[in-house]
């Protein structure tokens, strides 16, 4: 069996890391690494790889790294492997994968494979997270520090998050889904396939990846003293006690915004929408799981059919 490991060379000594690890690992797979030469060609990689027949396609990076390679797969039988890069990997925390390349890839060697639903916000793809508002803009801004040479990782975006706490305001929004409407202003609006942005910051506690559902968080406005109370509730739990929290799941939605508003898709930035149609894709996506996480009744897969 074939495998093609697509690696991003732009994170420079994590990606030589990576790349090591990937020469050394044993895997059940003869493994082949390619390497991205601009965006958007990790999809056009991962559709070779699967039109060829490969068994798995990995994705070496951070959750747009991963988004880009499954946009390549949907719908095929080659299954993704995740092997974390990036600054939050909340998909890779999502499936229980080790954060370093070289145990993830052992992880990978004895995984299983299962079928995860994907959400598409305007018909473009996300794994785990997408969104609109305060989480968008931080992201924006962190890509941007990114883009002029500034450092990436995970204490850049906490800084750049603490700091848009003080002047973002509150959207004015309304999002329809089943059969329910919210009409006001909110902080931001997250459409969750998995359950966490990254991190271990989680916003959508118990969501699952097969349940052809979308868990959809509405963080209503807040003053600056209630956000800095109840942040810490992000990463230790309880977040849905927060009065502030509204929650519902399904498999549709409709976002409208009355101006252009930053909207992100795994922490990847799409151009500011003032509509966004949010649908789901029942398990059209191939997956690699570490065998605890798939067996465990708690974890992010239901019972299988």
């Amino acid at each position: 069996m074939r495998a093609l490991a697509i690696l991003n060379p732009r994170a420079g000594l994590r990606a030589r890391r990576a790349r090591a690890a990937l020469e050394q690992a044993q895997m059940p797979w003869a493994v082949e690494i390619a390497e991205t030469t601009e965006p958007g060609h990790a999809v056009e990689l991962a559709r070779t790889a699967a039109a060829r027949g490969d068994a798995v396609v990995l994705a070496v990076g951070g959750d747009g790294t991963a988004n880009e390679v499954a946009a390549g797969l949907l719908s095929s039988e080659t299954a993704l492997g995740v092997v974390p890069m990036g600054s939050g990997n909340g998909l890779a925390r999502a499936l229980g994968l080790p954060l370093q390349p070289a145990p993830a890839l052992r992880a990978l060697a004895g995984s299983v494979v299962r079928r995860m639903d994907v959400g598409t916000a305007n018909g473009r793809p996300f794994l785990n997270v997408a969104g609109a508002g305060f989480d968008a803009v931080v992201g924006l801004a962190f890509h941007e520090h990114a883009r002029r040479g500034g450092r990436r990782g995970i204490l850049t975006y906490v800084r750049k998050g603490f700091r848009a706490m003080f002047s973002y305001r509150a959207q004015a929004l309304r999002l329809e889904a089943a059969g329910q409407v919210f009409d006001g202003s909110a902080l931001l609006v997250t459409f969750a396939n998995g359950p966490q942005y990254g991190a271990e910051a989680v916003i959508a506690a118990g969501a699952r990846l097969d349940d052809g559902l979308i868990d959809m968080v509405v963080l209503e406005d807040a003053t600056v003293a209630e956000l800095l109370l109840h942040a810490p509730r992000l990463f230790l739990g309880g977040l849905e006690r927060f009065r502030r929290y509204r929650r519902l799941a399904a498999a549709s939605a409709v976002l409208t915004l009355p101006i252009p508003t930053p909207f992100h898709r795994d922490g990847e930035c799409d151009p500011a929408e003032t509509r966004v149609e949010i649908a789901v894709l029942p398990r059209a996506l191939k997956i690699l799981v570490p065998a605890a996480t798939a067996a465990d009744p708690n974890g992010p897969f239901g019972p299988q059919p």
